[in-house]
């Protein structure tokens, strides 16, 4: 079998991919790797987001947490970057998530945190995995008075709500914002935070049943937000993912605006107050060129890494950057917490627009982007990797690279939770790009099914 762990924790269909036994498993061998250090009854923060398949999954995993005698503390329905503060915050010794994010609600997902609120590098999630995949591992189950226990925090991300207003010195009062919350788990947290700090707000997709999860909606799929901000009139539209740990704003003519581009309006921002740690951004490969080119005339530094908000963390850690994040919405302020908040970034975003006095639509005007299109090709999770190894696809590859020369590029990169290879093309002029996108991918799925 492939890697359990792909890019952003344990993934796949609730029941199936992702079952009970799975799941009670993930919290009995993390709960040993994450904890065998302490000196103390190990205490694990558990959090989940408004799928369906989120009761059964945290039943599992609370029972495997606890039969490695350790407590369970339950926080219920919580962002992600949420149990990421709270873990640290309460002083407890990991902290896991049950989310897949943006995927449909058919798919869940389990992901760690360490008692500083990191998510776990690869080592420790193949040890983790190592243990998991040998019945023989030796870890013994503790018996009588070491069991563990379940310890349900109420209102726990009220916690989390204080903390964010915390993090701008500024008051909402005067804006109007349009709220998606995806039917996810924002949908208490960023009504709140936004309305208490004085803001006039309009909200939709806020009434979760555990099926309408990023249905239609969301940080994915925008559109009625965008429509919704040009009804209302709203200065600023606020699209969550179902985990909230990705923002895409909208502007005040209903126009996107996504990561690269809050990435540079925060660059601009925090270097004119002298708050941008060594004048760097962090980016991924999949940032657009226009950010490239934005940041060259703020005289700022572009860092770019592997696609995967973990490794965006990894370098601004490795190289003391505060600010880094992904096209997608995954926006890190390391000053504030310790992975990709869609709320902080919200109100990190809304400080700038109060702050200057200027629109959203302005701002964001600091980039132009150059087209870029992505299509995904559906192949067997065993092929992923092996594309690159089918002669008839690398000499594509090659011919497509030849014929954008330096105006343009060709990023190929397989999915670590789907079973997709991703082929993205950039280039100036868009028909043209996105014609050779799609025969690409054709062939990819031609080749690797």
């Amino acid at each position: 079998m492939g890697r359990l762990f792909g890019t952003d924790g344990v993934r796949g269909i609730a029941n199936k991919e992702l079952d009970s036994t799975l799941a009670f498993n993930l919290g009995r061998i993390g709960a040993y790797v994450l904890t065998e250090e302490t000196h103390h009854k190990p205490r694990i923060a558990v959090g989940k987001d408004t799928r369906v398949s989120g009761d059964m999954l945290e039943a599992a995993l609370i029972a495997g947490i606890c039969s490695m005698g350790a407590e369970a503390v339950v926080l219920g329905v919580q962002p992600t970057p949420a149990v990421a503060y709270l873990t640290r915050h309460m002083g407890l010794d990991a902290g896991v998530v049950i989310s897949a994010s943006h995927n449909p609600f058919e798919y869940n997902g389990i992901k760690f945190f360490d008692g500083k609120g990191y998510k776990l590098s690869d080592q420790l999630e193949d040890r983790i995995e190592s243990l998991l995949l040998n019945p023989e591992n030796g870890i013994a189950n503790p018996t009588g008075a070491e069991i563990g226990k379940k310890v349900e925090i109420d209102n726990a991300v009220h916690g989390y709500i204080d903390f964010l207003k915390k993090t701008i010195d500024v008051n909402l009062r005067g804006l109007k914002i349009a709220v998606d919350c995806a039917n996810g788990a924002s949908y208490i947290a960023a009504p709140s935070a936004l309305a208490d700090l004085g803001a006039e707000i309009v909200v939709i997709r806020n009434k979760p049943d555990g099926k309408n999860i990023n249905v239609k909606c969301g940080s994915t799929h925008p559109e009625n937000l965008q429509k919704l901000v040009l009804e209302s009139g709203a200065h600023v539209g606020l699209a969550f993912d179902g985990d909230a740990d990705r923002l895409i704003a909208v502007d005040n003519r209903g126009k996107m605006v996504n990561g690269d581009h809050m990435l540079a309006i925060f660059a601009k921002h925090f270097k004119e107050k002298g708050i941008l740690k060594n004048d760097t951004i962090v980016s991924t490969v999949m940032s657009n060129m226009g950010l490239d080119i934005a940041m060259k005339r703020e005289k700022c530094s572009l860092v770019k890494t592997k696609v995967g908000d973990r490794y965006v963390l990894e370098e601004m850690m490795a190289k003391g950057y505060n600010i880094g994040g992904e096209q997608s919405g995954h926006i890190i302020f390391l000053d504030h917490n310790t992975t990709g908040d869609g709320l902080l970034t919200a109100l990190q975003l809304l400080a700038v627009v109060k702050e200057t006095g200027r629109k959203l639509s302005d701002l964001a005007s600091i980039m132009t982007e150059l087209p870029q299109v992505l299509v995904n090709a559906k192949v067997k999770n065993e092929n992923k990797e092996k594309y690159i190894e089918d002669k008839t696809i690398a000499d594509m590859i090659a011919k497509l690279e030849s014929k954008l020369e330096d105006k343009g590029r060709v990023l190929i990169r397989p999915s670590g939770t789907e079973p997709l290879i991703r082929v993205m093309l950039e280039g100036e002029n868009e028909a043209e790009i996105k014609e050779d996108a799609t025969i690409l991918a054709k062939l990819i799925e031609e080749k690797m099914n």
